[in-house]
C-alpha cells in the first residue's frame, strides 16, 4: 500500500518541480543562499505537488481505466480504494500548504494553494470539455517557479514573471508531443484533446510550433530582465531553436516518430536551460 500512495504522487513530475522551484530559489536569492529556507520551500512543495497528483487521479480514476497508458495506476487497478486515496491527496496538499504558511509565509503558500485548486478544480474537469484546458493546464504548471522565487526574494517582480511564462510555454510542445503519441488512449477516455480530432497531426504541431517560437524570445528575455548573463542568452538561443526545429518539423510532416523526438527535446530543454541560467546567473 505505501508503495502504491507513493506512485498516486507522481515522484517523477514532483521531481521536475522541484528542480524550477530550486532554480527560481537560487536564482531569487541575493548573497548566500539560506539552505534552511531551501528545505522549507523544496519540502513544502513536494508535499502540494503530491499531493495535487494525487487528487488529479482521485478524480479522473474512471477515464484512468480506459486508457492503455493509465490503467495501471494505484486506483483503476484496485491497489488503492477511493476514500484511503483522497484522504492521503487532501493530507498530503493541505499540509503542505500549511507548512508553506508557516516556515515561508503567506505567499508562497497562497501560490501553493492556487496551484492545487486551479489544476484539481479548473484544469482536470476542463480537459473534457474543451481542448483550451491545455493553455489553462498550464497556469498551474507553471505557478511553482513562482514560489520558489518569492520563498527567496519576498515578492513576485518582473523577473518572476519571465521564469513563469518559460515554464508556461514550454508545457506546450512538451505536451502536444505527448497528446498526439498517445492521441488513441484519449479519444479512448473522451477528453477534449486537440490531437483526438486532429487525424493528420498538422493542427497539433502547428500549435507546438507557435509555442516554441514563442518561447525562443521568452527564453532570451532572463538575460534582458537581469537575472543571466550573455553566455545564458547565446546558449539559451541555441536550445530553443533547436526545439523549435523539432516541432517545425513535426508540423511539416506530422508522425509518431518526429512527435517522440519533439518529446525527447522539450525533456531535455527544461534542465539544461534552468541549469545554464543558475551558472551564469548574474549576481
Amino acid at each position: 500500500m505505501i508503495r502504491a500512495l507513493f506512485e498516486l504522487t507522481k515522484p517523477r513530475i514532483v521531481a521536475l518541480v522541484l528542480v524550477t522551484v530550486g532554480a527560481a530559489f537560487q536564482l531569487g536569492s541575493t548573497g548566500n543562499i539560506s539552505w534552511l529556507l531551501l528545505g522549507h520551500v523544496l519540502l513544502g512543495t513536494a508535499l502540494v505537488a503530491g499531493g495535487t497528483n494525487a487528487l488529479n487521479q482521485v478524480f479522473e480514476a474512471d477515464i484512468d481505466r480506459r486508457m492503455q497508458r493509465t490503467k495501471g495506476r494505484p486506483l483503476p487497478s484496485g491497489r488503492l480504494l477511493p476514500g484511503p486515496a483522497a484522504a492521503f491527496a487532501w493530507s498530503l496538499g493541505v499540509g503542505g500548504v500549511v507548512y508553506l504558511a508557516l516556515t515561508v509565509g503567506w505567499t508562497v503558500a497562497g501560490i501553493a494553494a492556487l496551484t492545487l485548486l486551479s489544476y484539481v478544480f479548473v484544469y482536470t474537469p476542463l480537459k473534457q470539455r474543451t481542448t483550451l484546458s491545455t493553455l489553462v493546464g498550464a497556469v498551474p504548471g507553471a505557478l511553482p517557479i513562482l514560489g520558489g522565487w518569492v520563498a527567496a526574494r519576498g515578492r513576485v517582480g518582473p523577473e518572476a514573471v519571465v521564469l513563469f511564462g518559460i515554464l508556461f510555454l514550454w508545457q506546450l510542445p512538451h505536451f502536444l508531443a505527448l497528446a498526439w503519441i498517445y492521441r488513441e488512449d484519449y479519444r479512448a477516455a473522451g477528453l477534449r484533446i486537440v490531437s483526438v480530432d486532429d487525424p493528420d497531426g498538422r493542427q497539433t504541431f502547428r500549435q507546438a510550433a507557435w509555442a516554441s517560437l514563442a518561447l525562443v524570445s521568452a527564453a532570451l528575455a532572463p538575460t534582458l530582465a537581469g537575472v543571466a548573463g550573455v553566455v545564458y542568452f547565446w546558449a539559451a538561443l541555441a536550445l530553443s531553436l533547436w526545439l523549435m526545429w523539432a516541432a517545425v518539423a513535426a508540423a511539416i510532416q506530422p508522425s509518431t516518430r518526429r512527435a517522440r523526438r519533439l518529446f525527447g527535446a522539450s525533456v531535455a530543454y527544461l534542465p539544461l536551460l534552468l541549469t545554464i541560467m543558475m551558472l551564469d546567473k548574474v549576481r
